[in-house]
């Protein structure tokens, strides 16, 4: 952990860590504490062509790892609804550009009625170095006066920890694949607190793919 011996140190290390930890959250779920709020942007458009039962799931993310996680959550929670959907990590490799063209002959290769689209819209990052709290033990014996005892204290300093508070916005967009026009849209914020003595899972992946499929379901896309 950091010191005051090597503190440029220490700022290049929070620097870096903090400008790929939005990615590492994605792709790993590394969140201790987190919660989704969804705000509806476009309501499921009169004129869609749901509901929709065989769709393709796109994730925008630079992170190819953090496509392949949240893309394989949606798609197994679209499955859990019946919904036949496919992963675009499936169908390419992380060479393959991320580009209309290749997602359209995705969509001509499936048969896919409809595209499902997640990107990161927006990311605040708050970091902080923090101190342990010390711990003490305490060692009591008598001694040869009376009512008198030799007390040692021992107190163990922990080197200081860093934790993370996030806030990212993810904006996801149902397009119809026969009119190729959006057909119904969410953001979903998650907030995000890591720290060293929480560990990791997969609750910020998982929150955001149950966050936008059932609201897919509720509102009718499916």
């Amino acid at each position: 952990m950091c010191d005051h011996a090597r503190p440029l140190r220490c700022l290049v290390e929070i620097e870096t860590v903090t400008k790929k930890f939005i990615f590492a959250c994605l792709a790993l779920g590394l969140s201790a504490c987190a919660s989704t709020q969804v705000t509806k942007v476009q309501n499921l458009s009169p004129s869609a062509d749901a509901p929709y039962d065989n769709i393709l799931v796109i994730a925008l993310f630079k992170s190819y790892d953090a496509r392949v996680y949240l893309e394989k959550e949606i798609v197994a929670k679209l499955a859990e609804l019946g919904v036949t959907a496919v992963a675009s990590t499936s169908k390419m490799t992380p060479k393959v550009p991320a580009s209309r063209e290749t997602f359209l002959a995705m969509v001509d290769e499936l048969g896919s009625d409809a595209v499902l689209i997640t990107r990161l819209v927006e990311h605040d990052a708050d970091v902080k170095v923090k101190d342990m709290r010390p711990k003490s033990t305490y060692n009591i014996t008598p001694t040869y006066y009376y009512n008198v005892w030799n007390v040692e204290l021992e107190e163990y300093v922990q080197p200081q920890y860093i934790e993370f508070k996030h806030s990212i916005v993810l904006a996801t967009q149902l397009y119809s694949a026969s009119t190729r026009e959006p057909v119904w849209a969410i953001e979903s914020n998650s907030k995000i607190v890591d720290t060293f003595d929480r560990p990791g899972g997969m609750t910020v992946i998982r929150d955001e793919a149950k966050a936008i499929t059932s609201h897919l379901s509720r509102d009718g896309a499916l």
